[in-house]
């Protein structure tokens, strides 16, 4: 069906006789926008240029005929999905047969119907508009799966920043009327004691958990109890607070002093400043980390070349933006080996990763073992995605390849990336294979390792 109510579709006419063009202009132009081209070259010029929803193409042409343009249209990543429909006085089958193998949708004898034409014309323009859309709702369900897990990365570390700026703001209140007092309060030898305090809660790392917390809180207890410290339960839980848990007797005289609860609340004050500071630090190079990653992820080469990478960089990069779903149940384990960079379109192999990561993670439901391997086989890179979900069945193991052939509900997908996947491999002269079974299904990525 025609898009009525949109813009016009474009249709580029190639051939070599002005009144054969004349006739299609006629035939087309109250339905599309039709512009031509007289020979081979100035037509592969306007389809990269003027981007056509189809071209009707003749064979005899003068320095280039219709095949070669038509295969060269099909070698171009810019040209290479534009239906292309022949229109030729040549009626042998063996003619007809070249055109299909060239990568034409359809064959028009000449002299031809105008009704025959149009509805040709009609028929494919429809098809390539079904297919567009079909491909755009597949990149909406992907977007929008993207979407919801970066939304939650980063309102994660955006969770963190606010609770931090609280918590800095509740203790700088306090330390501003804490600190006069401490020091009219505390005599001068013990303020080297209070900073040495304060340094080393500031520069431990340790995270204990709970269990350990509750038996390390009743082993100072009984500590500062032999020590006959006053308030023995509330210093021993703001030590542990401030992960003080060793050398306690570095600071015994300072716990001894009458005003030990208002020197050890002044110093955890001033070390919730410092920790939560360094929260937010941390929250804001996660957020950076992952913009960085989407912003690699979106670019995109209009020149299409190939330069040299470092293809598990690109792997990286696709498992930062599905950390979300992977952290869920999901544990990566990572073999890679030393490689060499290799000339590859990384950007499309971004796609390849996306693709088979993502159908890994649906394949196990978000919860089992992800292996991604890396290793030098003969003179290709070979990239193993390894899976513990449900496997791949016998019946449809044929079949995985096929455009929009799915086993994935209605809405979640159109089964064309495995096809797109082993377009863009087949780009890089080389190959996708995969072995299934339940438990475990594996996919080797195959990049050859000569040079540009």
């Amino acid at each position: 069906m025609l898009n009525q109510a949109g813009p016009k579709q474009k249709i580029l006419i190639i051939d070599d006789v002005t009144e054969n063009i004349l006739i299609l202009i006629d035939l087309l132009k109250s339905h599309y926008i039709t512009f031509f081209a007289k020979d081979g070259k100035k037509g592969i010029e306007l389809a990269k240029s003027k981007d056509p929803d189809l071209i009707l193409l003749d064979i005899i042409m003068p320095e280039i005929d219709g095949y070669q343009v038509c295969k060269i249209l099909k070698e171009s990543k810019n040209t290479q999905n534009i239906p292309v429909i022949f229109i030729s006085a040549q009626s042998e089958i063996i003619d007809k047969i070249k055109a299909f193998t060239s990568g034409g949708v359809d064959y028009i004898t000449k002299p031809f119907e105008a009704e025959e034409v149009l509805a040709r014309v009609n028929t494919h323009i429809s098809i390539r508009c079904l297919q567009n859309q079909i491909i755009l709702n597949e990149k909406m369900a992907a977007l929008g799966q993207l979407i919801a897990g970066i939304a939650h990365e980063i309102n994660t570390p955006l969770g963190v920043i606010k609770a931090s700026i609280g918590n800095i703001e509740n203790a700088l209140q306090n330390s501003i009327l804490e600190l006069p007092k401490l020091f009219q309060t505390i005599e001068k030898e013990l303020q080297h004691d209070f900073f040495d305090l304060l340094k080393k809660a500031q520069n431990n790392k340790e995270i204990i958990s709970t269990k350990e917390e509750r038996k390390l809180k009743r082993s100072i207890k009984e500590f500062l109890d032999s020590q006959n410290i006053s308030e023995s339960d509330t210093v021993s839980g703001t030590l542990i607070k401030m992960g003080i848990t060793d050398d306690i007797s570095l600071f015994i005289n300072l716990l001894k002093s009458k005003d030990n609860i208002f020197i050890l609340k002044t110093a955890y004050d001033l070390f919730i400043q410092k920790s939560n500071s360094q929260n937010i630090k941390s929250a804001v190079e996660r957020v950076s980390k992952i913009v960085f990653a989407l912003k690699s992820y979106s670019r995109y080469d209009e020149n299409a070349t190939k330069t040299l990478n470092n293809i598990t960089d690109g792997i990286d990069l696709v498992l930062t933006i599905y950390q979300n779903e992977l952290k869920r149940g999901i544990l990566v384990v990572k073999n890679y080996t030393d490689l060499p960079e290799i000339w590859c379109y990384s950007d499309e192999l971004t796609q390849v990763w996306t693709n088979l990561i993502h159908n890994a993670i649906y394949a196990m439901g978000g919860v089992g073992e992800l292996k991604i391997s890396t290793f030098k086989q003969d003179n290709f890179v070979v990239v193993e995605i390894n899976d513990s979900g449900h496997g791949i069945p016998d019946n449809i193991k044929d079949r995985i390849f096929e455009p929009f052939f799915t086993t994935k509900p209605t809405g979640e997908g159109s089964g064309l990336g495995l096809d797109i996947a082993r377009k863009i491999i087949n780009r890089h002269q080389g190959k996708i294979e995969f072995e299934s079974i339940p438990g475990k299904t594996i996919f080797r990525v195959f990049l050859p390792l000569e040079g540009e």
